[in-house]
């Protein structure tokens, strides 16, 4: 995921870090059908890390003009961040235009920014919405996995490979959706993944999310208020 940066400030940025990291898929079917258009949204996530306090999490998707704005943002009683990702939908490809996040631990933290001539590749917001467009016609399998490229915020590229789980229940505080999820696992650091459910209507939309390090649950994203625009 992130490279290691002190424990206290890592951990005021593994919220959205590890929990909103975007995925460009290396790999996909050679015709995919015409993926679902999106739609602007708000919504509310219940945040848990392992030794930290619960928080929540607001999930923005707006359109302004012919561009579409993810907006990402969590705060508790001593770290708050927020990541802010603008990007272009054609059809079924999505453009990243501008990247910008900022995380902070006891009013002590860093702003990054990325520009379109730095992007790329997807970075890890416009990505988000992009994977979750595309996994219901994935062919991703265990056995077969898919490649999968990212910028971190500092725009370092990220590799990992994910797979596709058949379509499931999964009951969340906001309610009860029949929905497609993705295991994403880090190529360099293989005892960790991601388990991430997606609305299959409303993309960038997560349903759940945890993640997963030497074989604990580490950290743990649940919609809990789902309020379409």
């Amino acid at each position: 995921m992130l490279k290691p940066v002190p424990s206290r400030r890592r951990a005021a940025c593994l919220a959205l870090a590890c929990l909103t990291m975007g995925v460009t898929a290396a790999s996909t079917a050679a015709q995919t059908p015409e993926l679902v258009a999106p739609r602007p949204f708000e919504a509310s996530y219940r945040l848990e890390i392992r030794g930290w306090p619960g928080a929540t999490v607001r999930h923005t998707l707006s359109q302004e003009g012919l561009h579409w704005l993810s907006s990402m943002r969590f705060s508790i009683a001593v770290a708050k961040g927020e990541e802010r990702s603008r990007f272009a939908v054609e059809g079924n490809d999505t453009r990243a235009l501008l990247y910008s996040s900022s995380y902070s631990l006891l009013g002590v933290g860093d702003d990054y920014t990325l520009g379109e001539a730095e992007l790329t590749a997807l970075d890890r917001q416009t990505a988000l919405f992009d994977l979750s467009r595309r996994v219901e016609h994935s062919e991703c399998t265990e056995r077969a996995p898919c490649d999968i490229t990212f910028l971190d915020h500092r725009g370092r590229d990220e590799h990992f490979q994910y797979y596709v789980h058949p379509d499931a229940i999964v009951s969340v505080p906001a309610g009860e959706f029949q929905a497609p999820s993705v295991t994403l696992t880090d190529v360099e650091k293989p005892d960790r993944h991601i388990d991430i459910s997606f609305h299959p209507q409303w993309p960038g939309l997560i349903l759940s999310a945890e993640y997963i390090k030497d074989g604990r649950r580490d950290t743990t994203l649940t919609l809990t208020r789902f309020a379409p625009q």
